[in-house]
């Protein structure tokens, strides 16, 4: 595992996105797991956290690409922070754009914020964690209403490694839908091959107990 990934899923418990117990999923399922981004909350974090996509996305992307497009409303700040991190790291200078919920009519008008989009643009979507692929389907009529544009990828943090709607993962059913490739930062294989029965900070994260919950859940809901 490269090192970024294992400093990347300590990072998550150690400001709380990664969490343990018991939870209930949008969809209804009963998990023993739960990633809630928001907890990222101070610039030190966020340039963090920015680091991480931005070796993510240089590793399934390479840097031939033009925009990093962030959804509203979560995926605004991941497109500045992995931006800036793209930058400082590799010395390319990409532009970002998101996009607002609603359409603004005065001022600087319109739907999206930062870069404007346009025929031939390249972009990769970033966000925070994909599950149902709702926010996708949002944001490609977005994209293509700015002319030619060219939707080449989409990256997230986790891949919870779900099946959507048939025995294949959510994001891979995103990545077949709409013909994108797809990466994250981490999967929740690499987390666990992280965090079973290793001590991180004096404790173990996940014991034996919860190592056999999380193998029941993906039993259940596993992606084939």
């Amino acid at each position: 595992m490269e090192s970024y990934k294992e400093e990347f899923i300590h990072f998550m418990v150690d400001c709380g996105v990664l969490r343990f117990g018991s939870f209930v999923t949008k969809s209804g399922r009963q998990t023993p797991f739960f990633i809630n981004t928001g907890n990222y909350q101070t610039g030190s974090q966020l340039r963090r956290l920015g680091g991480c996509y931005a070796r993510a996305i240089h590793d399934a992307f390479g840097l031939s690409f033009d925009v990093l497009f962030g959804p509203a409303y979560k995926g605004i700040p991941l497109s500045v922070a992995a931006a800036m991190a793209v930058s400082e790291l590799y010395g390319t200078d990409l532009r970002y754009c998101s996009n607002r919920k609603e359409v603004k009519d005065h001022g600087d008008k319109g739907i999206l914020l930062g870069s404007r989009l346009g025929d031939g643009d390249r972009v990769v979507i970033i966000e925070d964690v994909t599950t149902a692929g709702t926010s996708i389907k949002e944001t490609m009529p977005i994209l293509r209403a700015q002319g030619d544009v060219k939707p080449v990828g989409l990256v997230v943090s986790v891949d919870r490694m779900e099946r959507g709607q048939g025995t294949k993962s959510a994001l891979a059913e995103i990545g077949e839908t709409y013909g994108l490739r797809t990466a994250s930062i981490v999967t929740m294989a690499e987390v666990v091959e992280c965090l079973w029965n290793r001590e991180y900070k004096g404790r173990v994260v996940i014991d034996d107990g919860l190592k056999s919950s999380i193998d029941e859940y993906y039993r259940q809901y596993g992606a084939q």
